[in-house]
Order: structure tokens, then C-alpha cells, then sequence
């Protein structure tokens, strides 16, 4: 089965950088699409990133010129570049991805477990 692994989140102090990883394994003949989501206490969970095969990116106006998305397609992973982060971007990050089966090409979507970013002096 297919499985997203989560990394990179953790404590770091406003104006600070995190890179989150999110690599996808397992019986996978393609990915469509990866990206990254947020959800802080109390709010909606929110589009942060996306990046679709073939290289076209999304990205959420909060986030627009602090954050860069990228994938290696050949290790089925993307990465999150944070820059300039404040406390309003304290949420937990979840992982996207949207491909297809090795054995049968049928198209799957799954969520990783998510992981805790916290940006705090």
C-alpha cells in the first residue's frame, strides 16, 4: 500500500526557516499531484502548496513569496520551503498526493499523519 512520510516540522522563532519533506512509497506507478495543507486550532484545514505534475504550483496568498514547493519526482517527494515564518503560519502541516496503483493504475488519494510547525520566540 501506499504510504506518505512526514518531516522537517518543529519549534523555530519568527523570521525563521523550516524545510518540510513529505516522500511518498510503495506499489506507485505514478503521482499526479503532491502537496502540503494546514490546519490551526479553530480554523478550516487550508491549501498551502500544490505541485502538479508537469510543474505547475498553487500557493495560498498568505504564503506567496515566503514558501516554495518542489518535487523530486524520481524519489516521490516534495519539499516545503519555509522562509521568513511568522506565528500565524502555527498550524499542523499535512501531506497530499494523488497518483495511481502499480499493479492495477487505479488512482488513489491519501493524507499523511501530519506534522507540528510551531513558530514562537
Amino acid at each position: 500500500q501506499v504510504q506518505l512520510v512526514e518531516s522537517g516540522g518543529g519549534l523555530v522563532q519568527p523570521g525563521g526557516s523550516l524545510r518540510l519533506s513529505c516522500a511518498a512509497s510503495g506499489s506507485i506507478s505514478s503521482i499526479n499531484a503532491m502537496g502540503w495543507y494546514r490546519q490551526a486550532p479553530g480554523k478550516q484545514r487550508e491549501l498551502v502548496a500544490r505541485f502538479t505534475r508537469g510543474g505547475s504550483t498553487s500557493y495560498a496568498e498568505s504564503v506567496k513569496g515566503r514558501f516554495t514547493i518542489n518535487m523530486d519526482n524520481a524519489k516521490n517527494t516534495v519539499y516545503l520551503q519555509m522562509n521568513s515564518l511568522k506565528p500565524e503560519d502555527t498550524a499542523v502541516y499535512y501531506c497530499n498526493a494523488d497518483g495511481a496503483y502499480t499493479n492495477n493504475y487505479r488512482r488513489w488519494n491519501l493524507w499523511g499523519q501530519g506534522t507540528q510547525v510551531t513558530v514562537s520566540s
